[in-house]
């Protein structure tokens, strides 16, 4: 039998830069059912930095973690657009504070652009996350405080006696811990469940991201472009190939996921309506899933119906640029400090 403080359920980004905000607080474990850490949505990310994505309750903690990741050297400076055809009139007004750009400015940095695209907005502040860099260095930073990382530990179930919880790994080894942290992802109510909790409704969502090789040079620094209406995003990759997504969310089961066909056609179709270049293969494509709460903010805090189980989960698509924020935060509320930012937005009470 091993003892512990916190259990961490989920070597993620999530569970990750938690153990690194308990900063050796608390004697920490984390364990992860696949063999190494990030495997699911961590690994699979778009990795940018974007303070418009997410929504008003996400922002504060994306500008807060801006800072963190600059100074660690995981931000590469981008920019991005956000295209809009100029015919709806108020499509922008969810975007504001960025420069609103015409259809020269437009053709000036997106050489081929379609005729039928005549506005745009510039975020210059968009930046790549060295999501990799950013990941280990949590890891590190929670073994360095005296944590354990175990992967290949899936959790079996779970109860709480006495003010413990008593924890069966899936090898039908057992963990003490006074609290369970659930940071587990796309799992979240799977996890939830085997310790005997209600579930959250968290919904996973597969996303769809494709490599193509286009007949244009010079796009390794493209700026991140996407559209106002939510069908698309891409960026530069290397010299003549960019990354590009549909922007879907398709309901999924907690999964190794795999990207479909169709979603692949639909991001190329959607691609070609926007710039003229040459479609020359595609190089590789994958799948992740974003997993979100009801409400589509994230959920952090102790769970109001069960002891000592603290929800860390439904990150959506914007945990890795949260991350430092959003583990600070997290942190606080489980040793009982007062965090950084309002807590409220994230409570789990709300889905009572």
């Amino acid at each position: 039998m091993i003892d512990t403080d916190v259990l961490i359920v989920g070597g993620g980004i999530a569970g990750a830069a938690l153990g690194a905000a308990l900063g050796g607080k608390r004697r920490t474990m984390l364990i992860e059912a696949e063999d190494h850490c990030g495997f699911h949505s961590t690994g699979r990310s778009a990795a940018f930095w974007l303070e418009s994505y997410g929504g008003a309750s996400v922002a504060p903690l994306t500008r807060a973690s801006r800072r963190v990741l600059a100074e660690n050297g995981w931000l590469t400076t981008r920019g991005a657009i956000h295209l809009d055809h100029g015919t709806g009139g108020n499509a922008f007004a969810a975007l504001p504070g960025l420069e609103e750009l015409d259809r020269t400015a437009l053709e000036a940095r997106i050489p081929g652009l379609r005729p039928e695209w005549q506005r745009g907005l510039l975020e210059p502040g968009c930046a790549d996350i060295d999501v990799a860099a950013l990941h280990a260095y949590c890891l590190s930073r929670l073994r360095a405080a005296g944590g354990t990382v175990r992967t290949g530990a899936a959790l079996g179930h779970a109860e709480r006696r006495r003010g413990v919880w008593h924890v069966t790994l899936a090898n039908a080894e057992t963990v003490t811990a006074t609290t369970v942290v659930n940071a587990a992802g796309a799992w979240a109510d799977e996890v939830a469940r085997r310790c005997a909790v209600a579930p959250l409704g968290i919904t996973p969502k597969r996303r769809t991201m494709v490599q193509l090789r286009t007949g244009r040079a010079g796009l390794r620094n493209l700026p991140l472009i996407t559209d106002v209406a939510g069908g698309f995003y891409f960026k530069g990759e290397s010299d003549r190939s960019i990354w590009l997504s549909p922007h879907d969310e398709v309901d999924c089961a907690p999964c190794d996921a795999a990207p479909e066909e169709i979603a692949i056609a639909t991001a190329i179709a959607r691609f070609e309506e926007v710039v003229d270049w040459p479609v020359e293969a595609v190089e590789r494509s994958w799948a992740g899933l974003r997993s979100f709460s009801p409400d589509r903010a994230p959920v952090y805090g102790l769970d109001p119906g069960a002891q000592g189980f603290f929800w860390c989960v439904g990150q959506g698509g914007f945990g890795i640029q949260t991350a430092p924020a959003a583990s600070a935060l997290a942190a606080a509320l489980l040793l009982g400090e007062t965090p950084a930012h309002d807590p409220s937005p994230f409570d789990p009470a709300r889905f009572s």
